[in-house]
């Protein structure tokens, strides 16, 4: 006998509580009980079952997600992700967890410090090599002119420091008769130069010094007697321009470079335009230029009237060498700057642009050039030779003279690395 039997048999059958069901009762087939006490019969419960219109209907089977059809739940499955009751747990569906009960993912793991270093590492080896190459291009497409500075009896000795001669040269060359018309160049007036500059890069922590030499300078050109600073340029080109420099100076000359008027112009536009505090405003037909005071930006045309007009001030030609050299520092430090430099569709141009414009003594390479562009970045105190009166020259007019004793201290100075003395500066 059951448990169950048991606490039937100690039950009476009228006390109104109904007795157990047993573990094998339930609906028959048809949803008639498996048992029922005949009407008035003794041992009749007090309560009545329902019959079988009153039983509910037991609900349709589930479907097992990935079961057949209508197969309906084993004990212990899972359904819609609930675990039936009575069952020992099953293996869940996927994730485990009930879309609510997921864990959060946790941070993205970070790449350690040796990845990164890894990284950078390759970033600036890859720099490294494009400078490199960059660089041997640059000093392959350099134009060389030979024998510029040839060493000649009594030439003076070589003085510390490195010394430029710079020349802008008054050449059309590359210019069509349209772009002359534009630019008002005027017509092709055989070898001369339009400014000329002597740059002192030293070799302390001292700032570079730009000298404008003004090219109506009146000096002793070797061989040829008294004339003209400009004139030995068109009577020997650079060589006798260089070896002139070098006499009436005493500073040795270690690299020179040339610039015309067409690779001005190129170099200016490669960079975007240089920007400018025009002092006064400026209105020259003849050089094509009309600027209003102010700072602007000016692009290639503009910036080869602005260095070449005598427009302004008491002495022309001086307010000429100092726009000359304002113009200089400005291109040069914006082209030498990392906006430029470390930006392929602006530094390509320009190195094209440069190496096509610029000659060199065939002795001055891409690293020369590199020192050119730092210590002309680095704000180079500027200055002119001073200067005061005239004299007569063989080649026609007058030629302006130079102070003798502040531009021997001038020279002097750099000969020997050394800072120009201040009433120097305040005469230029």
């Amino acid at each position: 006998m059951t448990e169950d039997d048991r606490t039937r048999a100690m039950r009476s059958p009228g006390d109104g509580r109904p007795l157990p069901p047993r573990p094998s009762d339930g609906l028959r087939s048809g949803g008639a009980p498996a048992y029922q006490v005949p009407a008035g019969g003794a041992g009749a419960p007090t309560h009545k079952l329902p019959v079988a219109s009153q039983v509910p209907e037991a609900p349709a089977p589930r479907t097992v997600p990935g079961g057949s059809g209508d197969e309906p739940p084993r004990a212990g499955s899972r359904v819609y992700g609930r675990e039936r009751s009575g069952s020992s747990p099953v293996k869940p569906l996927r994730s485990g967890r009930e879309p609510s009960q997921r864990a959060p993912r946790g941070p993205r793991k970070r790449p350690s410090g040796k990845t990164i270093l890894k990284i950078v590492a390759g970033l600036l080896a890859v720099l490294l090599v494009a400078a490199v190459g960059m660089f041997f291009w640059i000093d392959s497409r350099l134009s060389g002119i030979d024998g510029v500075l040839d060493d000649y009896e009594g030439r003076p000795a070589d003085t510390p420091g490195t010394n430029w001669l710079l020349v802008g040269s008054d050449s059309r060359k590359g210019l069509s008769a349209a772009e002359r018309k534009k630019l008002r160049t005027g017509r092709a007036v055989g070898q001369r130069t339009d400014s000329m500059m002597l740059l002192h890069i030293p070799e302390g922590s001292d700032k570079p010094t730009l000298v404008s030499l003004p090219r109506d300078s009146a000096v002793t050109i070797p061989g040829k007697g008294r004339d003209k600073l400009n004139s030995a340029y068109a009577l020997g080109g650079p060589k006798l321009l260089a070896r002139t420099v070098e006499t009436v100076t005493g500073i040795y000359i270690d690299n020179y470079m040339e610039i015309g008027f067409a690779g001005f112009v190129d170099i200016v536009d490669a960079i975007g335009g240089v920007e400018i505090n025009v002092r006064a405003a400026v209105d020259d037909p003849l050089a094509g230029l009309k600027l209003k005071k102010g700072t602007q930006v000016l692009n290639g045309a503009q910036a080869l009237g602005y260095v070449r007009t005598r427009k302004g001030g008491a002495l022309p030609d001086f307010e000429r060498t100092k726009r000359q050299r304002q113009f200089l520092g400005a291109v040069v430090k914006k082209a030498a700057s990392p906006g430029i430099l470390l930006n392929p569709f602006t530094s390509i141009p320009l190195a094209m642009s440069a190496t096509d414009a610029v000659q060199v003594d065939s002795g001055t390479g891409a690293f020369d050039m590199l020192s050119l562009g730092l210590a002309m970045g680095d704000s180079p105190v500027t200055t002119v030779v001073p200067f005061g009166g005239e004299e007569p020259v063989p080649s026609g007019g007058t030629a302006i003279k130079w102070d003798r004793n502040k531009a021997l201290a001038l020279f002097d100075a750099l000969k020997n690395d050394k800072p120009v003395p201040k009433n120097v500066l305040d005469a230029g």
